[in-house]
């Protein structure tokens, strides 16, 4: 007859060595998972070298990478709007080792595109704010005469249809201010849109376009070198290291305030403790000294949303466009 006692110690000695085997089978990835990263870090940027979002991820890379102890690569990847970066990023493996660099745009593209192939909601979880900066409004100064609001606002009701603007692309925030200004000053410019800000200032400062709704943190050094000339930040504040570019309110168009923002995203999925140490060193880098001198000097100021806050934000900014899309019933294929 089999002995119980003797029976349940089999058993029992059975399941400590399959908890043993199991814990063996998991302690690589939990090893792994928690001295992320060991290899370096890719950030995809949805828009070419020298737009607005670039602006922001190439200073930040290299203190980021230094905290996080390992290199931080930039993954310019331009087209439809932002659009194509995003969804490279999303299918991306969760990881850890791929993050996405969005913005504004990515609010707005869900309500102006009947088709994207990635859900900013679904496909990625929000880390943290990069930074924000007011628009601006720039133009050429050999192209157009005016040199304030009110003169830009003349030159255009005198001559309209004729005159261009740039945006780096069709649904972007760039041209979504463009149409929200038309609308408010009930003046008509012809939009042309690009695959990204940075080819957009190249043909403005080249005079084949003759204004932007830009973000600040990419025109500015075209400013600060003369190129292009600054008519108005649309803000209720003056913007850091600019002072002497007059803001809406004081031009005379209270109603007209438009920020770009930029932000972190993960790939749903990506393991707690990357999430975890992203955030902080995300946070360390953007408080850091050498971040804010940059961050000043291109008209943007430390961001401090993170988390669930930023995600709420987003959500926020997303109805607020949504609206002005249905107002001015824009559509794209």
């Amino acid at each position: 007859m089999r002995n119980p006692s003797s029976t349940f110690h089999r058993r029992t000695v059975a399941a400590l060595f399959a908890a043993a085997g199991l814990g063996l089978t998991l302690a690589p990835a939990i090893v792994q998972a928690q001295s992320w990263p060991t290899k370096p870090v890719t950030i995809v940027v949805p828009f070419p070298v020298g737009g607005g979002t670039d602006a922001f991820a190439r200073p930040l890379a290299p203190p980021l990478g230094k905290l996080l102890g390992q290199q931080i690569v930039l993954d310019n990847r331009g087209g439809a709007g932002g659009n194509l970066g995003a969804g490279i990023a999303s299918k991306a493996a969760p990881d850890g080792y791929t993050w996405f660099m969005g913005g504004v745009h990515h609010a707005i593209a869900p309500s102006i595109y009947p088709k994207l192939d990635y859900n900013l909601t679904n496909d990625f979880v929000p880390v943290a704010m990069i930074s924000s900066v007011p628009q601006v409004i720039v133009v050429n100064p050999k192209n157009i005469p005016a040199t304030d609001l009110k003169g830009l606002i003349a030159y255009l009701k005198a001559n309209p249809g004729k005159v261009t603007y740039g945006s780096a692309g069709n649904g972007s925030s760039h041209h979504l201010a463009g149409e929200l200004f038309k609308a408010q000053t009930k003046t008509f410019i012809t939009h042309i849109p690009y695959r990204g800000t940075g080819p957009a200032l190249q043909d403005l400062i080249g005079g084949q376009v003759d204004m932007m709704f830009d973000g600040l943190g990419s025109s500015a050094p075209h400013i600060r070198s003369g190129r292009l000339r600054a008519i108005a930040v649309a803000s209720d504040k003056p913007a850091p290291g600019f002072p002497d570019i007059p803001t809406t309110i004081q031009a005379g168009l209270p109603s007209y305030q438009v920020a770009t923002w930029y932000g972190l995203w993960a790939v749903r999925g990506t393991p707690a403790p990357a999430m975890e140490k992203m955030s902080t060193e995300l946070r360390n880098a953007l408080h850091s000294k050498e971040v804010i001198a940059t961050w000043n000097s291109i008209g943007a100021e430390p961001p401090t949303l993170a988390g669930k806050a930023f995600a709420d934000f987003v959500a926020a900014e997303s109805q607020r466009w949504a609206a002005v899309v249905k107002e001015g019933k824009i559509k794209l294929d």
